[in-house]
């Protein structure tokens, strides 16, 4: 038992009776103990936190290559575009 769970068996002892009490507070602790096993899953750690950090960089890089691919793309297209309409103006 740890200290909140003595407390509450003291409290409990007076009211209830000894033995309500160690029962009761045993079943407060097998509930608590159940909440914290369902929860513990759940919880993100340090390295589930630098994984999904890591996942995230990488994304993000990949994502960096492919904007700048279709700049590229895009800046030639213009380019050609500009060429274009300069040789018109300039045959006229």
């Amino acid at each position: 038992m740890q200290v909140s769970e003595i407390e509450l068996f003291r409290i409990l002892k007076d009211k209830v009776g000894e033995e309500e009490a160690k029962t009761l507070t045993e079943y407060i602790e097998t509930k608590v103990e159940k909440q914290f096993e369902i929860k513990k899953d759940v919880l993100a750690t340090k390295q589930d936190l630098a994984e999904l950090k890591g996942e995230i960089r990488l994304e993000m890089a990949n994502h960096k290559a492919e904007i700048i691919k279709w700049m590229f793309i895009f800046w030639v297209g213009q380019l050609a575009a500009m060429i274009a309409i300069a040789e018109l103006i300039i045959k006229r």
